[in-house]
């Protein structure tokens, strides 16, 4: 199994006019985090897209690029791009840069959003949200495939054999679909034979054990080996050397961050009691010590089938060195363990 990490490069709340230097200092410490876990030999970090003040990543591309520049081997990947408040021209172009930089290590995790800024930020109409994906999906798709694009849509100005540069090193570049539980968008990524993230951020894990075979059904009715297909898990989690020292460190900027956009939603606040129900052993929550996490993955392994897990541990800003302890925890207990118990079951020891 990959094991990595993804952030939105959470800012540090406080008054609007020490707003640029927090959110410098964050970009700072995202690169120690990055270089951190290539050193010890994570497999993927990615950054996703957002458009809000207490979040600093509104360039992926941008970002993993500099990260590039201090890596040698991670993969780097959006988590996600916001595709359809976007254009697959530039989307490509950016992730092909990227490509080319890194040495063949980029992706594109492509999603819906599930923040709705950058639609009156561009000027898109919420009203066409699946449209605007659907459509621009399938630009991408071509693009990928051929230098020189012939496309016509509704909703964007047709290509008429427009050669796009430059080119991935990678063919194709991968392209993952992100989805946050949307059946309609799980059997899409299917029928087009592309690689599917799910984002457990909340219930029960195997309540999205459905999707994962729709997501099977459709690629094998469409024609593809569902079986070659890799399915991912981006989920929150903490650790640290117990589950009360992870929780510690975890929970205050959890509930501060999920509270915040909770208001904005109409949900109603949480509490720690909720939190703990996610650390249970079949909570959603992957705070706690090695071992534990170590568990869980493997438990939502047998749900999933999943050759991916991806861990968002900065949900709010969480204190940098109780950040970097969790990366190397993650790096050097789990994910050795976790490999070891998934690829002895793929070939079939016990």
């Amino acid at each position: 199994m990959e094991l990595g990490i993804y952030s939105f490069v959470e800012t540090p709340q406080g008054p609007p006019e020490g707003w640029a230097e927090r959110t410098r200092v964050r970009f700072v410490q995202m690169l120690e985090e990055a270089e951190l876990a290539d050193r010890l030999g994570l497999d993927v970090f990615g950054i996703g897209e957002h458009h809000r003040a207490d979040f600093g990543a509104s360039a992926p591309p941008v970002m993993l690029a500099a990260v590039a520049a201090r890596t040698k081997r991670i993969r780097l990947t959006s988590a996600v791009t916001v595709l359809s408040s976007d254009d697959p021209v530039r989307v490509y172009q950016q992730f092909a840069t990227l490509d080319l930089l890194s040495g063949g290590r980029a992706e594109i995790m492509a999603g819906r959003g599930s923040f709705i800024e950058s639609f009156p930020l561009f000027g898109f109409n919420l009203n066409q949200y699946d449209q605007l994906f659907s459509e621009r999906l399938e630009l991408l798709l071509a693009i990928r495939e051929t230098e020189r694009v012939t496309w016509q849509g509704q909703l964007r100005a047709p290509l008429d054999n427009q050669p796009v540069y430059p080119r991935a090193l990678q063919n194709p570049l991968p392209v993952w679909i992100a989805v946050g539980g949307t059946p309609a968008s799980v059997a899409r990524a299917g029928y087009l034979g592309l690689p599917l993230a799910i984002a457990i951020i909340g219930g029960m894990p195997e309540r999205f054990a459905p999707l994962v075979h729709l997501y099977r059904d459709a690629a094998n009715e469409a024609g593809h080996d569902a079986a070659a297909l890799p399915v991912g898990i981006n989920a929150h989690g903490f650790i640290a050397d117990t589950q009360e020292a992870a929780a510690e460190a975890f929970y205050p900027t959890y509930r501060e961050s999920m509270d915040r956009i909770g208001r904005e939603r109409g949900w109603p606040p949480g509490n720690r009691a909720q939190f703990n129900q996610g650390m249970d052993p079949r909570g959603h929550l992957l705070v706690g010590s090695p071992d534990q996490v170590i568990e869980k993955i493997l438990a939502q392994h047998e749900h999933f089938g999943n050759a991916r897990y991806l861990m968002q541990m900065t949900v709010g800003h969480v204190d940098h060195d109780k950040l970097l302890r969790s990366i190397e925890l993650f790096a050097t207990k789990v994910a050795p363990a976790v490999r070891a118990a998934t690829a002895n079951k793929k070939n079939g020891a016990h």
